[in-house]
């Protein structure tokens, strides 16, 4: 829901009923993955994509129905062995849909889930999708935040309740998505009944130090991805929002104080890159960010101002090991130039950390295009050398 959830959020205001397409499970070459989805409101406009184009006329005709009849269905759309590009993945891969009609009635808690997400407040939203025990419980479902939970999954759903409760925490914190599976009376280690769990973790942050014409590229393409992304610099005639527009917020202040105030905020999704490449402002932020739990940190700069970064660093007692982390220079061999084309190859260096691509052109490998693995969270919080804690200054 978080790809459409403005055009979502004026659907529910306006009171009509809609529909809306999530994939809830995937295989092989799938170009979507859990939690894609796709609206259609009751005049037929569409929001979003599932498939990239390969289903969604499928889809859509489905989710007229969905509106017409107020019955949610489980579709799953694969390879048509006959004709591959009839109404299946031309890619190979095979998509779980469920389809739901979603109006105030059906669905009273959706105000409070898009208002968490808008907040950055974790929440998840579980659903049952299948349910053979014929108790009639598709459709039905349960959103949990960390210390509350609203929704019945029916009169006797207590003991599933209990155990849906525990489960989507779980998933919550990690971050993940996917489908759970119980007994008809929410034995954990039953497989009949379905349960789809949508985790809306809060979205990761991405912290920009040095506010010049490639912070602003960066900032952009950070928001793009799905970053909160702060921009960050001492000088306040460079640093305001005029200047990044896309940013979430733009601080005025030395970004190494401002990395001590936020320090127990920093955690493995967090993105730090460090484009300044004056020593006196990159070798106090790289040495705070570096004893913080950051997944990433990136520093510009060429490979002379890195040679001789790294030399200042240790003069001011950072680490081997703790060296090793940095990303310097900053980006993948691109041959980038522009501003533009250097925020690209900052931002295939964030995606390749976070799945563990390459690198490499797709036409020099072999094997699956898509990781099947969850994503690592950037970087395990077990691997990071923190060094003392630095003081936060108020």
């Amino acid at each position: 829901m978080r790809d459409v959830r403005r055009t979502l959020s004026e659907l529910y205001t306006s009171g009509e009923t809609f529909a809306l397409a999530t994939v809830i499970d995937t295989s092989k070459s799938a170009p979507r993955g859990p939690g894609a989805s796709m609206l259609v409101s009751a005049s037929g406009e569409v929001t979003g994509s599932v498939s990239g184009g390969c289903v969604e006329g499928a889809v859509y005709e489905e989710a007229l129905e969905v509106i017409r009849t107020g019955n949610p269905v489980r579709r799953t759309y694969g390879v048509s062995d006959e004709d591959a590009f009839s109404v299946g993945l031309t890619c190979g891969g095979t998509l779980h849909m469920f389809i739901e009609p979603v109006d105030r009635a059906s669905f009273p808690q959706l105000g409070s889930v898009l208002g968490a997400m808008e907040e950055h407040q974790p929440v998840a939203v579980a659903t049952v999708v299948a349910d053979p025990s014929g108790a009639d419980r598709v459709g039905l479902r349960r959103v949990v935040w960390p210390g509350h939970a609203e929704g019945a999954l029916g009169s006797d759903g207590g003991r599933l309740t209990d155990a849906l409760d525990d489960d989507a925490r779980g998933m919550l914190a990690q971050g993940s998505t996917g489908v759970l599976h119980y007994g008809a009376d929410g034995q954990r280690r039953g497989d009949e009944l379905e349960v789809f769990v949508a985790s809306f973790a809060p979205a990761p942050r991405m912290l920009v130090f040095g506010a010049i014409d490639f912070a602003a590229a960066v900032a952009d393409l950070g928001s793009y991805l799905g970053y909160r992304v702060t921009v960050c610099d001492a000088r306040p005639v460079f640093a305001t929002a005029r200047r990044f527009p896309t940013a979430e917020e733009v601080v005025v202040k030395w970004p190494h104080v401002y990395v001590e105030e936020i320090a127990e905020h920093i955690d493995e999704r967090t993105a730090v890159c460090v484009l300044t490449h004056d020593p006196k402002f990159d070798v106090p932020v790289l040495k705070a960010v570096l004893g913080t739990r950051a997944g990433y940190i990136g520093a510009m700069g060429s490979r002379r101002t890195h040679e001789d970064r790294l030399e200042r660093l240790r003069e001011a007692g950072v680490g081997e090991r703790a060296l090793e982390r940095l990303h310097s220079p900053i980006g993948l061999d691109l041959g980038a130039r522009t501003p533009e084309e250097t925020a690209v190859s900052i931002a295939a260096e964030l995606i390749q950390t976070r799945w563990g691509g390459s690198g490499r052109a797709l036409r020099e490998t072999e094997g699956p295009i898509h990781r099947d693995s969850e994503p690592t969270g950037l970087l395990r919080s077990d691997s990071v050398e923190v060094q003392d804690e630095p003081k936060t200054v108020r």
